[in-house]
């Protein structure tokens, strides 16, 4: 199970991986800054493994160690693995119990919330962490009795789509065919579903696939969090593109404020932007591209990309009329400084030239 938070504008990773070592102990905590060959990140996420109270949910229990990945661009995941075994239909109760689960909901925020107060000052503009993304990976190791995964999906079609939907209900042909339409499989003993609310990977080496999916699941996090900083900043800059003053100190100012300030936006989402779309590289693996580019038609990441390239060339376009506002505001003052002084020396001509004559 996956939850995404986005904590903070920044975090110095290295300076978070120091303080997190002089703060916890070995043995409840565990650091790595390594990452699979085939995945390169700039910069590599820092990683953290801590030991907890194993966590009730309906008839299973988490595992006593959750993972924590932290991102360079302020986003932190948190991941709880949920051992099961028995039959695959004990899979569609799991799915219900974790779909909108409050209990490890809450429990994630607060050690999102515990782990960034550790790091300090190297996360940069910390904020609440109330966007939350969240994902349910399905991982079965092998099949008793053995089949090839392509066999049981059409076998069990029905009921994975209930799982990966959290439905109790029966679901039409057409709901079936959607939530299976976006499988793969590198070879005969391997498969992978993406759906939306969450995947099935059968496979006995799925680490390669669960890393993307996990990746895929922060960006859809970022996506939606820039989406609304967006919204707020285009609100903001309309704001202070429509005021009508002519007090002195904005008249004086000239608009030097407003222009700081619709900039500044426009830099910290630019760039939020082009950090997280520029962390991942896959490395010459056809088939890991296979899989992000099934999850991305799956988060619909290409819709939220080109709705926040719009948004930002909208940004961009609100300060340039700011900025021509501003040019005519300073023309204008430059205009009627020159007719006070032609008026100025109009008047001089008029006005006698007095002394004492003798």
């Amino acid at each position: 199970m996956l939850f995404a938070y986005d904590a903070a504008r920044s975090i110095d990773l290295d300076a978070a991986e120091r303080r997190i070592h002089e703060a916890t102990q070995r043995q409840t905590i565990q650091h790595k800054r390594r990452a699979p060959s085939y995945l390169e990140y700039q910069p590599p996420p820092l990683r953290l493994s801590q030991e907890i109270q194993p966590i009730n949910i309906g008839q299973c229990k988490s595992h006593r160690m959750v993972d924590l990945v932290l991102y360079d661009f302020g986003a932190v995941s948190v991941i709880y693995s949920i051992p099961i075994q028995g039959p695959f239909a004990a899979l569609l109760a799991l799915s219900e119990d974790l779909y909108d689960n409050e209990i490890l909901l809450t429990e994630s925020r607060a050690r999102v919330e515990q782990i960034v107060s550790a790091v300090g000052d190297a996360a940069v503009n910390v904020h609440t962490v109330s966007v939350v993304e969240d994902y349910v990976i399905f991982r079965i190791a092998a099949l008793d009795p053995p089949a090839r995964p392509e066999a049981f999906c059409a076998s069990h079609a029905r009921d994975i789509a209930r799982i990966l939907r959290a439905e109790r209900q029966s679901l039409s042909f057409q709901e079936v065919e959607d939530a299976l339409s976006a499988r793969t499989s590198y070879g005969a003993d391997d498969l992978t579903i993406i759906d939306w609310n969450a995947a099935l990977l059968v496979d006995r080496e799925g680490n390669d696939v669960q890393a993307v999916l996990e990746f895929a699941n922060v960006e859809l996090l970022e996506m939606r969090y820039l989406d609304q900083k967006l919204d707020r900043a285009l609100f903001e800059a309309y704001e202070t593109l429509s005021k009508r003053s002519w007090s002195l100190p904005r008249f004086l100012g000239y608009y030097s404020a407003d222009l700081r300030r619709v900039a500044e936006l426009q830099v910290d989402n630019a760039l939020l932007f082009e950090g997280v779309n520029n962390t991942l590289k896959l490395l010459g693996d056809q088939y890991l591209a296979r899989v992000y580019r099934l999850v991305n038609r799956r988060f619909h990441l290409a819709e939220w990309d080109s709705s926040i390239i719009r948004k930002l060339q909208t940004l961009e376009s609100i300060y340039e009329k700011i900025a021509d506002q501003a040019a005519t505001r300073r023309l204008e003052i430059l205009e009627w400084v020159i007719i006070l002084l032609i008026a100025f020396s109009i008047l001089l001509e008029f006005v006698p030239l007095t002394g004492s004559h003798r």
